[in-house]
């Protein structure tokens, strides 16, 4: 884990019994709103040098002046990048910190010692049970990378289904304070895919402005090609594979089982599909 993975507002907010009431509030307040408000605006232009700067992202002043709002900025698409596109390939489906989890008999999965049911995940008991110790994937996004995600192969997506929820951080001590996973607004997308079976691919929204947008539903898909974005926060992509479906790669399999997280990059080979 890296030392700089909570940032100094997380630790505050999360950390300490001051920070934690100030936190019950803000997620009580219409913050939320008011902050989108503000972020869309053009009145947020001032604060894009700032956050590019706070979280080394490289931009150019032609680049900076290009953007009407920090939203602009934050939904920038990523340059072209080369996928691996070999059908068997498992790809991460976004720049992320990547950690893995066995999920047990009872349907549920452990994060640092807190146990998260698939069923609170996805509200759906059914589609939960077809999960029994398959596998789970969580992509942390962090406030350096791009935030649009793409699909992890070819084949057919149903509907999203967006469950309401809090907007609580989701870096590292946030997690192990609360069980953000369960508590945050996501949506939940069941993915048949043609090598890896059915997958359900879940995005959560983060600290207070954690918007998701998904383009499509009920249709066909390519791997590679965009599935959705997140905006103005940084979040979380958790994918869910059934038993015997994937198998990651022996050296990233390896510091994964041992609690570390990975850094990946959008598209990049992650593991293999089980035959």
């Amino acid at each position: 884990m890296k030392k700089d993975a909570n940032s100094l507002a997380v630790r505050f907010l999360y950390g300490s019994r001051v920070g934690r009431f100030l936190l019950r509030r803000l997620l009580k307040s219409q913050a939320d709103q008011l902050a989108v408000r503000f972020l869309c605006s053009k009145y947020s232009r001032p604060f894009i040098g700032w956050y590019a700067k706070r979280n080394k992202i490289q931009l150019s002043e032609q680049e900076r002046l290009s953007f009407k709002s920090y939203r602009d900025f934050f939904i920038r698409r990523r340059p072209a990048t080369k996928l691996d596109m070999q059908p068997e390939h498992l790809i991460s489906p976004c720049d992320a910190w990547l950690s893995a989890f066995a999920i047990q008999a009872d349907s549920s999965f452990n994060i640092k010692g807190s146990s998260y049911r698939l069923a609170d995940l996805l509200q759906d008991k059914q589609l939960a049970a077809d999960y029994v110790e398959g596998d789970c994937l969580i992509f942390r996004l962090c406030a350096s990378d791009y935030h649009h995600y793409c699909y992890i192969d070819n084949g057919y997506q149903g509907e999203c289904r967006y469950i309401a929820g809090e907007l609580h951080s989701v870096q590292p001590l946030a997690c192990a304070v609360y069980p953000v996973y369960t508590l945050n607004r996501r949506c939940c997308s069941l993915l048949t895919t043609e090598n890896f079976g059915p997958v359900v691919q879940t995005e959560i929204g983060a600290l207070i402005v954690g918007g998701i947008f998904n383009a499509y539903q009920n249709k066909r898909f390519y791997k590679g090609a965009e599935k959705g974005h997140f905006e103005l926060a940084g979040s979380t992509i958790v994918l869910l594979f059934q038993k015997n479906r994937i198998k990651l790669r022996p050296k990233l399999a390896q510091k994964l089982a041992a609690g570390e997280e990975v850094r990946v990059q959008l598209g990049e080979w992650i593991g293999n599909a089980e035959k």
